[in-house]
């Protein structure tokens, strides 16, 4: 018959038991804190990605128009009343289209359409020719990460041209 050897045995003392709970309370909250930093920052990605993809899209619905209807005031108000796209982001957003000749500008015309849906007029150029206008679309919106002003922009130039 074998005896246990009573030097080895495998019962935890209190003080460490102790001490594995405290790093265990420290731990476990950092992990979350951690998480909840992560989440927020895959937010803030899906924001960027949605804003870039709306100025995008605002800029390839306007790039299709035929020219006429590009420099026409009304008709480009008519466009920017609808969001961009049917993404929750556009709700949210403050949308700004501006138009000028390229490459000297007389004036710029720009709409800007609020998170309400509202568009207004903002300037009209005095004349945007007739071969070749830039196109600038630009999205801002407060980030739910920290609530900063953020924003994305781009620019094409837009030929008067027979399309393909």
């Amino acid at each position: 018959m074998k005896f246990k050897d009573p030097r080895r045995a495998l019962a935890f003392t209190l003080p460490e038991v102790l001490i594995a709970l405290f790093l265990l309370g420290l731990f476990l909250p950092s992990v979350f804190a951690v998480n909840g930093v992560c989440l927020r920052l895959i937010n803030a990605t899906k924001e960027s990605t949605a804003a870039l993809q709306s100025v995008h899209d605002r800029c390839e619905t306007l790039r299709n128009l035929a020219f006429t209807d590009l420099i026409s005031v009304s008709r480009v108000q008519s466009i920017v009343a609808t969001p961009a796209n049917a993404s929750d982001f556009c709700k949210n957003a403050t949308e700004v289209v501006k138009i000028s000749s390229y490459p000297v500008a007389n004036g710029v015309t720009q709409f800007t359409r609020s998170p309400n849906g509202s568009v207004t007029n903002d300037s009209i150029a005095t004349d945007l020719g007739s071969t070749l206008v830039q196109v600038t679309v630009s999205s801002s919106w407060n980030a739910t990460f920290g609530g900063r002003a953020r924003s994305e922009e781009a620019t094409t130039l837009i030929s008067n041209g027979t399309k393909k």
